[in-house]
């Protein structure tokens, strides 16, 4: 419930602007029983789908279609790489990625970002990767 003792509305569609349904892991990924039991909201005729944070049903980022599922996934194998070593947090990886983006940390997050934003990350990890 909201601050207002309402349920949180759906989040709509980007792509048809129709509101997205609440569903399970088991409904969108039948052959991922690891996701069976999460939620996520999902506007079924234009495949786009997100992932809620557990326990909630706040969206962890924007709903993606399949072109926009495949660019984020690219943009955290690339982005993951800079973090993961040990080398600076994820905090400081996307405080760092921020400046690199000329964005405001707090709308920094792959989650949030539409494809070109994705390649631009590829893009600027992948030389930073490089350039160690």
């Amino acid at each position: 419930m909201s601050r207002r003792g309402r349920k949180p509305k759906a989040p709509l569609c980007p792509y048809c602007g129709e509101r997205s349904e609440r569903v399970t892991g088991a409904e969108v990924y039948p052959h991922r029983p690891d996701l069976a039991g999460k939620a996520f909201y999902q506007c079924a005729p234009c495949d786009a789908r997100v992932g809620c944070h557990p326990g909630t049903n706040k969206p962890l980022g924007r709903l993606a279609n399949a072109a926009l599922r495949r660019a984020k996934s690219r943009a955290h194998k690339a982005f993951d790489g800079l973090w993961r070593d040990g080398s600076m947090t994820r905090s400081e990886a996307y405080a760092w990625l921020a400046e690199q983006m000329d964005l405001p940390v707090k709308r920094c997050h792959i989650g949030q970002f539409d494809e070109a934003q994705c390649e631009q990350v590829v893009t600027i990890c992948s030389e930073a990767i490089e350039a160690a």
